[in-house]
């Protein structure tokens, strides 16, 4: 058994092309001896679009630009990386994986190519599930300092390289081979085949998204709830608040148990309750809140209160 890592770096990426101009390989046997290691450089049929659309974000390669429209096309490497990722003998690994395969999936439709057909593992889903933390994602570089792996960034063949060091650093950490680790962690292959892309799996990955589905139910039952008793709130004249406007951050609205009698409150004391941001004089968020609904009430020189202060205006 082989083991082929790679990487690819595009020229631009829109929704119906990649154009990608690197593909950069390592393969190595099970033991992480190199065999192949190469850059192959492809013309991208097209100007390089590495910013957003904002012209923000750019990245730079560490390449010559022009030396890439004396470089084969995509249809001409096409045989060869087909032949490298299909090999029955192999296994395809890489670093987010998903979006490299995303791209070969782009540029096969692009120039009408048959679909590749294989299954890939990606070393940062692996990483990820090493640690149980999936609340952002954990970029090669990031790995690679944290597990001792040395390259250059946006090289492409340098990327695979390290991908092989951090998958065979995490084989050492837990003591066993790439089938060892991928069962340890309950890892699943994603996979290509007639242009549809299926992505890897991990145990602990299922269980984060069934309970951020879990948390996103539940934030949509408490907001409809909250939302359901303001709506039968009627307007108090008079009172200690006499008229003034309230608005909270979005997590105080979803903890209903909290929210709903604060509401209430205010609504017994003349106040009301606003929706909207802009039409409030007291916006309350707990202490450290740094959301886009508090930075649009501090632009707005809302009076900003915490939840003590809130208590204690109530209470006066």
């Amino acid at each position: 058994m082989k083991f082929v890592f790679f990487d690819i770096e595009c020229a631009g990426v829109r929704k119906f092309y990649a154009k990608i101009c690197v593909f950069g390989y390592v393969v190595c046997d099970e033991k992480f001896n190199i065999i192949e290691k190469c850059d192959l450089l492809i013309n991208p049929q097209g100007r390089f679009e590495l910013t957003d659309r904002k012209g923000e974000k750019g990245i730079i390669l560490p390449y010559e630009y022009g030396i890439f429209k004396k470089q084969p096309t995509f249809q001409q490497v096409y045989p060869k990386i087909k032949s490298l990722l299909e090999d029955g003998e192999t296994r395809v690994l890489g670093h987010a994986v998903l979006n490299d395969v995303k791209y070969l999936n782009l540029e096969t439709r692009r120039f009408r190519l048959p679909s590749f057909r294989f299954s890939f593992a990606d070393s940062q889903l692996l990483f990820m599930s090493s640690i149980n933390d999936f609340s952002h994602q954990f970029g090669l570089e990031h790995i690679a300092n944290e597990l001792g792996v040395e390259f250059t960034p946006h090289r492409a063949v340098d990327d695979a390289y390290a991908t092989m060091r951090v998958v065979q650093a995490m084989c050492e950490r837990y003591g066993c081979d790439l089938d060892g680790l991928c069962k340890e962690l309950g890892f699943t292959y994603g996979k290509i085949e007639n242009y549809t892309v299926t992505r890897p799996q991990t145990r602990s990955f299922k269980s984060y998204k069934r309970e951020r589905k879990a948390a996103k139910i539940a934030r949509a039952n408490a907001r409809i709830a909250f939302y359901n008793n303001l709506s039968r709130k009627r307007f108090k004249r008079g009172g200690l608040l006499g008229g003034k406007t309230f608005n909270f951050s979005r997590a105080i609205e979803d903890d209903v148990e909290q929210s709903i009698p604060l509401v209430d409150k205010i609504y017994s004391l003349g106040g009301k309750y606003s929706q909207h941001v802009e039409e409030c004089d007291y916006f309350v968020r707990p202490d450290g809140d740094e959301t886009d609904r508090t930075k649009k009430a501090v632009a707005g020189n809302k009076t900003i209160l915490s939840l003590e202060n809130l208590g204690e205006l109530l209470n006066g």
